[in-house]
């Protein structure tokens, strides 16, 4: 497989059922520009790969939960880039469940070597002892950070952006570790603003983008997260399942549905004044429904359609 350089699809959104403000609202398909590798995860992870092949490396580490969009495609590239992948997992819990999680399953069935460690071992992977003693216990391998944000992420994420995307006045991307909205940011034009939409609570993230890029065209919205990362409610749910009969679009619960749910109540509030073009990147993630349904239908829950 060639990292060719993918411009994704931009599509319109009909808002008609939503406002009658004169807005124009688009969605940017990068979760269209690979069937495994998908979205930001594939940005990310093109240089972070050409760099450990450069450097001469067979394998690749990296971290993740267990329904991480990071794990799933760090294993399909492994597999198709010809690299050996070892993915440390947080929760020892899990051993057991590889065949009944979806993301574990598919990122084994790659040749994926899935470790799991506990969660208090688990918060020390960005500690420089820690890494180092990975480096020992894993000669000759190349370390991918969690959600695979680094300098090299960041040049790829730049790449989502190119010349048809000018006329938008906002950008809006969910936000994780920071990576992809740091890049957008980076290759944003001056009469850009970008919306960030963490799906984390907690309010570090500004800090966090800010460590990232010295651009300060970007405002993060808090508030709709719906109680942390891989939380969801009945509410969001429905509002997925909305919004994929109303425009043939298929959302992820984690990171894009909670963006676009922020970004359409940015605009019930009238937060953009008319003739405002916005622009919401799909960064992808649909490899974590299964695995959310699986939840969502042990909770005789509304699964995501």
């Amino acid at each position: 497989m060639i990292w060719n350089d993918y411009k994704a699809e931009i599509q319109e959104i009909d808002l008609s059922t939503f406002t009658n403000q004169d807005l124009k609202l688009s969605i940017l398909r990068e979760d269209l520009i690979h069937p495994e590798i998908s979205g930001n995860k594939f940005r990310k992870l093109k240089y972070n790969l050409l760099e450990a092949k450069k450097l001469g490396f067979n394998q690749l580490l990296t971290f993740g939960g267990a329904f991480s969009n990071h794990i799933a495609a760090t294993a399909a590239a492994g597999k198709l880039h010809g690299f050996k992948t070892i993915g440390l997992i947080r929760g020892e819990e899990l051993k057991d469940k590889i065949d009944t999680n979806s993301t574990l399953r598919f990122a084994k069935n790659c040749g994926m070597e899935l470790h799991f460690i506990s969660r208090e071992a688990y918060r020390e992977k960005n500690n420089s002892l820690f890494i180092e003693d990975l480096k020992n216990k894993f000669p000759s391998t190349y370390v991918v950070p969690e959600g695979g944000t680094n300098d090299l992420a960041i040049n790829g994420c730049k790449e989502i952006l190119f010349d048809q995307c000018d006329e938008f006045n906002f950008i809006a991307s969910a936000i994780g570790t920071g990576g992809t909205i740091a890049g957008l940011i980076e290759a944003s034009k001056p009469h850009q603003h970008l919306l960030g939409f963490p799906s984390l609570k907690g309010d570090f993230l500004q800090k966090e983008v800010e460590n990232l890029t010295k651009k300060r065209n970007f405002t993060i919205f808090n508030e709709y997260h719906f109680g942390g990362y891989g939380k969801v409610n009945e509410e969001l749910i429905n509002f997925v399942n909305y919004f994929k009969k109303t425009t043939q679009i298929q959302l992820d619960p984690i990171y894009t549905g909670k963006m676009v749910f922020g970004v359409l109540q940015l605009i019930k509030n009238h937060y953009f004044s008319d003739s405002s073009k916005i622009l919401m990147i799909h960064t992808g993630g649909l490899q974590g429904i299964e695995g959310m349904n699986e939840k969502l239908k042990s909770k005789n829950k509304t699964i995501i359609a």
